[in-house]
């Protein structure tokens, strides 16, 4: 039998063993338990984050009739029944999966909905899904329009897409709509653990963890980047195989660097950065990772128990952390989002990434010293006043004006200089 890959031999087959998309799973399951169906679902989301997987496991859901035939719509498919059997092989004829990026046309929409019309051969219900239905054309979609808002009571139709906003509102408005979100590290890192388990291959939980950050957010790709870890590995997947596969610096190098550009050590900075590209390394992957660097540690100088990961660096991010300044990691944040961007324009990456540590070198916060200490102030001298005047707090006595040329204190003196004193006790009347 040739080789399954673990994508596929691990996709859920039941709501239970779905992993994240809780408020997606939920809804369903009290919907299917009410019985109150709706004709026309349509779930969103990202690539690899379980679209595709809920269609089926809906379209047993609406079919399975128990391991006895009796069954009806339930939440909890027994996954031994004929229904549901065909369904996980791909082979039950009243459940029809069309990639609409291959029949995007209006003929081809038009005889769909002329086949839907027909009662199922063997089923409760007959259930369309359409893949990526964004990629319908304008005609396609009004033809389906009538048929979406009034289909037979036997037609159920499950839409997905990853851009919700290239489906026409009146489609939108026709359907129940599911936002699926994208799978967290923490949870494409867990499943991976419980697969390795089953498959019985040994892995270490921070290459794992690697694996989980790299997938971005898709079960999928978490999974067909085990798969290509496994083959790699040849044995064990362990942490420093998995950054040679996928061309991820050691953390231990970007805080070497890290202290390197606190110290202002700027000749072992640039021979760290050539070796670096000796060792195969993508600039553009080093600049994001010690950007990815950079935000840790400006959340553990603000939340200090906020990661807990299994990183083996952790201990030196930490001090890392106590030693900078928030404004030295914030500038430094800021120069390598910078150098991403530039990344392009620059001469090629050794030049982009080089002209980054040379900026972090150059560019301090205004009054810190090199390893972001701040300098001490020199005092700053006394006023030199009397001892009277400093008692009450009264500011300094006026210098006297007997040097001063009379022609300069004529023309400085008020107008009511030159008026003659008043005599005590007139006033005016």
């Amino acid at each position: 039998m040739s080789y399954q890959v673990l994508a596929r031999k691990w996709r859920p087959h039941d709501f239970e063993s779905m992993v994240g998309q809780e408020h997606v799973v939920a809804a369903l399951k009290h919907a299917l338990d009410e019985n109150r169906l709706h004709h026309a679902y349509l779930f969103t989301g990202t690539r690899g984050v379980g679209k595709t997987t809920l269609s089926r496991i809906l379209a047993k859901c609406l079919n399975c009739v128990g391991e006895d035939g009796k069954g009806g719509v339930t939440s909890h498919p027994c996954g031994k029944c004929e229904a549901c059997r065909a369904i996980d092989e791909g082979r039950f004829v009243d459940y029809i999966e069309i990639d609409a990026a291959s029949n995007r046309s209006v003929e081809e929409m038009t005889q769909l909905l002329e086949r839907a019309m027909y009662a199922p051969s063997n089923a409760r219900y007959k259930v369309y899904m359409i893949d990526e239905v964004h990629m319908l054309t304008t005609h396609a979609f009004n033809a389906m329009l009538k048929t979406l808002e009034e289909p037979p009571e036997y037609v159920k139709f499950i839409l997905a897409t990853t851009d919700p906003q290239k489906v026409p509102v009146t489609v939108l408005s026709r359907c129940l709509q599911f936002n699926l979100k994208n799978m967290s590290p923490a949870a494409v890192s867990g499943h991976m653990q419980h697969v390795m388990q089953q498959e019985g291959i040994p892995a270490e939980p921070a290459a794992l963890d690697l694996l989980a950050r790299a997938a971005r957010g898709s079960m999928r790709d978490g999974l067909s980047l085990l798969d290509q870890a496994i083959a790699f590995c040849a044995g064990d997947v362990t942490l420093e195989k998995v950054r040679a596969m996928l061309g991820v610096m050691d953390s231990d190098v970007l805080c070497d660097l890290t202290e390197m550009v606190l110290e202002g050590r700027a000749k072992e900075a640039l021979e760290t950065a050539r070796q670096i590209g000796l060792d195969g390394v993508s600039y553009g992957q080093a600049v994001r990772d010690w950007a990815s660097l950079m935000h840790r540690i400006a959340i553990l100088q603000r939340v200090p128990d906020a990661l807990t990961d299994s990183d083996s660096a952790l201990a030196r991010i930490r001090t890392l952390a106590s030693s900078m300044t928030p404004e030295e990691v914030q500038l430094d944040y800021q120069i390598l989002l910078q150098a991403r961007a530039d990344m392009a324009q620059a001469p090629d990456e050794y030049a982009g990434f080089t002209m980054a540590i040379l900026r972090m070198l150059a560019f301090k916060p205004a009054g810190f010293a090199p390893g972001g200490k701040v300098p001490e102030k020199k005092p700053e001298p006394a006023r030199r006043t009397t001892k009277a005047n400093d008692a009450a707090g009264a500011m300094p006595p006026e210098i006297p004006h007997d040097d001063v040329p009379p022609e300069i204190a004529a023309e400085a003196a008020p107008p009511w200089a030159d008026l003659p004193p008043q005599e005590p006790g007139r006033g005016e009347h």
